[in-house]
């Protein structure tokens, strides 16, 4: 059996000074006018995994503007290994005296978000992804990083322990740029670990690549992407065992001194690459598809994604919509809805229109959301 978020509850989060709502359905569509607070409960949800959630906001700004400045989540999660009850939550003045994030696995307190992976994975696709394959490459590396840490929870360690290395390296060609012994410590310490994030880069990729392969199907509304890493650190990772690649890009950081002081920052590494996207079926760059194109694509990789962490972690993940279906046109929004059902784990879409969902008939829990309150509206699907 597959997670199956059975209630939430949040206090003091965004716009709900409370809130216990009760699922029953695997798919849980959220309908309202604009600003109601549909986003604020993906959010609530995407909160269990690491980082800062589908907005990337700051933990401090997801509290209540009127509340006390706390705010808490909490979920009821049926699995084939029983009940268990997830909670985490933000206190602006934690044990330590620091501002911290708590974690919680049925009220035991847990080291971080990334303990809630053996219970939940999370995926999600948000309206700013729209514009993904045209903007700047940092887009798609934060893209890329999120679907590998879907599938290894201990990515964004890895991420941030990189950015570190880097910035402590910028820092010392700046300030101190002789202290060649400091250097080459940091320079140590930032090839181990850009090697790190540049490898399960390359084999999240791969293994999407392989599923897309022997999955993909021609006359899907979602064309299949062809994928691929473009960097001067994947080069190398791609062609050398990890102990000579990080060797070799020991070697880089050390002849690239004095470039990069001039620069202001590290040209060369993990930092620098690009998610690389072709439209399949259509075997061109995916910048250049049509605005419909793009989004199906987009939505088309999600899906794929979604199905590798099922087979990865044995746990089908949590797939978090928003407002995915209202700029489809009806043949790709109903197959939109039936590769949603064929996931088998469980989906959360918001909509302004309870219209787009009709479809769903009885399959659906639908749910009309106000600024702070939400209610039922199963009788549209009846």
């Amino acid at each position: 059996m597959s997670p199956l978020v059975t209630r939430l509850i949040l206090q003091d989060f965004r716009t709900y000074p409370a809130l216990d709502l009760p699922v029953s359905q695997r798919l849980v569509a959220l309908v309202g006018e604009n600003g109601a607070g549909k986003t604020n409960l993906l959010e609530a949800l995407s909160l269990f995994t690491p980082g800062r959630g589908l907005r990337r906001a700051e933990l401090a700004v997801m509290a209540r503007a009127d509340g006390p400045g706390s705010f808490a989540v909490s979920l009821t999660l049926e699995s084939a290994y029983g009940e268990h009850r997830l909670g985490t939550g933000y206190e602006p003045t934690a044990s330590d005296g620091r501002p911290g994030r708590l974690c919680r696995i049925d009220a035991l307190p847990a080291p971080s978000p990334a303990a809630f992976a053996e219970h939940l994975r999370v995926v999600w696709l948000t309206p700013d992804l729209d514009a993904l394959f045209r903007g700047p490459a940092g887009d798609r590396r934060r893209f890329l990083d999120r679907l590998v840490l879907a599938v290894d929870s201990e990515h964004g360690a890895r991420v941030s322990a990189l950015e570190r290395a880097l910035r402590s390296r910028n820092r010392v060609l700046d300030e101190a740029p002789g202290d060649m012994l400091w250097l080459d410590a940091i320079e140590h310490e930032a090839a181990e670990v850009a090697v790190a994030v540049a490898a399960a880069r390359r084999e999240t990729v791969e293994r999407l690549s392989a599923l897309i392969l022997a999955t993909r199907d021609e006359d899907s509304p979602f064309p299949y992407a062809s994928l691929s890493l473009s960097g001067d650190i994947d080069e190398l990772v791609a062609g050398l065992p990890a102990v000579d690649a990080e060797d070799r890009y020991r070697a880089i950081l050390h002849e690239n001194r004095e470039r990069d002081r001039a620069a202001g920052r590290t040209l060369v590494g993990p930092q620098a690459s690009d998610l690389v996207v072709r439209h399949g079926p259509k075997n061109i760059p995916a910048e250049t598809a049509s605005t419909g194109e793009q989004k199906a694509l987009l939505v088309g990789l999600v899906l794929v994604h979604a199905r590798l962490v099922g087979a990865m972690s044995g746990l089908s993940p949590l797939v978090l919509l928003d407002e995915v279906a209202a700029h489809l046109d009806p043949r790709r929004r109903s197959g939109l809805f039936a590769a949603l059902e064929a996931l088998e784990g469980q989906v959360w879409m918001t909509g302004a229109d309870p219209a787009l969902f009709a479809e769903l008939g009885g399959r659906a829990d639908l749910f009309f959301v106000e600024p702070g309150r939400i209610t039922p509206l199963s009788s549209i699907f009846t």
